[in-house]
């Protein structure tokens, strides 16, 4: 088989509807779009979600639409229980996590949480903490510092 013997199988190829083209075409006079009316219209018919004046289901229940909070501020959160694979004593940072693969990227501000325990004294810096996470890590004997 050659590349010009080719060809798409039977039925796959439809003919173009021209429309407007006379009674003979059979689809002459109104071109398939019925009589009068908005939908006969050139540019005519409604926008999505439009009832015709009657109030809209999306605004008649706003408990559905939801909205976007513009000032969540997202973080990479990383809990104390995964802060094990540094060393007792270590001086952990948002860039020490990044390289540890704890967090994905510097971007975000870092925030510790408490799920987990912690058995060793950490130098721990973060843009915030978790009251738990505060508490476990001096309690360990670490320190804490908000970056």
């Amino acid at each position: 088989m050659k590349q010009n013997e080719l060809r798409p199988p039977v039925g796959a190829k439809h003919k173009r509807k021209r429309v407007g083209r006379g009674n003979g075409s059979g689809h002459g006079t109104y071109s398939g779009r019925g009589c009068k009316g908005q939908k006969s219209r050139s540019g005519g018919g409604v926008r999505l979600g439009f009832e015709g004046g009657q109030l809209p289901l999306i605004k008649r229940l706003p408990r559905k639409r939801g909205f976007t909070n513009i000032f969540k501020i997202e973080y990479n959160v990383v809990n104390i229980s995964k802060l094990d694979v540094f060393p007792s004593g270590a001086e952990i940072t948002p860039r020490e996590l990044l390289r540890a693969g704890l967090i994905k990227s510097l971007s975000h501000p870092t925030k510790i949480l408490g799920s987990g325990d912690i058995k060793y004294p950490l130098l721990v810096m973060a843009n915030k903490f978790s009251a738990t996470a505060e508490r476990k890590i001096v309690a360990a004997g670490g320190k804490i510092e908000r970056a």
